[in-house]
């Protein structure tokens, strides 16, 4: 899943940009307004993190100008502690969730779970399938009763799979939605995390939909 952090504190975002990728996530940032509103416009998010007080256009301005424009991008606000009309005001704008600062990085990477599950209609808080279970913290994937480690591209790869299923990925989405801005984004080498992955879970559950992309194959309980 690719998250926008948008924050302008460097300590904040040093510490959050390294727990967020440590957790599965591929994350872009933006320091202030006027990159938030262009990033969060013409890439593909899962979710965007959002700091209010930013430079050059205020956080509320940049979720404003996304939503009159209909991007729905589920977005999480961070406010102070104390200021509850921030919060008022983050949720009439349409926000979908919000953080008050300081905050437990563990409560703000559970908060972007639970959004990105509900957008997908899931209110589990496992990752599951019929044959498959998701562990989040630990990056494996249990098939029976077998448990097998992901990389951090095959875990990327296997959640956004998992919560699709039954939809046609093209390599190019996968790609968008695996990697972050920085990275190269070969869409070639998605096959071969495709070949690791089945060798894991078993080639019936990612099919080949030739000239179109990959479909997984296993429906949830």
């Amino acid at each position: 899943m690719r998250l926008l952090l948008v924050e302008d504190d460097p300590a904040l975002v040093a510490t959050v940009l390294a727990d967020l990728e440590k957790a599965g996530f591929a994350v872009d940032v933006a320091t202030d307004g006027i990159d938030a509103e262009h990033l969060g416009d013409t890439e593909p998010y899962d979710a965007v993190v959002l700091d209010l007080g930013l430079p050059q256009k205020s956080g509320l301005e940049v979720l404003q100008a996304w939503r009159g424009r209909g991007n729905r991008v589920p977005v999480i606000v961070l406010t102070a502690r104390d200021a509850w009309y921030e919060r008022v005001d983050g949720f009439k704008t349409g926000a979908d969730d919000y953080l008050g600062k300081p905050f437990h990085i563990e409560e703000l990477i559970a908060r972007i779970r639970a959004l990105i599950y509900r957008r997908h209609g899931r209110t589990s808080s496992q990752i599951e399938t019929k044959n498959l279970a998701l562990d989040e913290d630990t990056q494996q994937v249990i098939v029976g009763e077998i448990s097998h480690q992901l990389t951090g591209t095959e875990f990327r790869l296997l959640r956004y799979m998992m919560l699709n299923s039954g939809r046609i990925l093209s390599k190019s989405h996968l790609s968008e939605h695996v990697y972050d801005q920085d990275s190269e984004r070969d869409s070639n080498l998605i096959e071969v995390y495709i070949r690791r992955l089945r060798e894991k879970i078993g080639t019936q559950m990612i099919l080949t939909k030739r000239g179109q992309g990959y479909i997984f194959n296993d429906a949830a309980d």
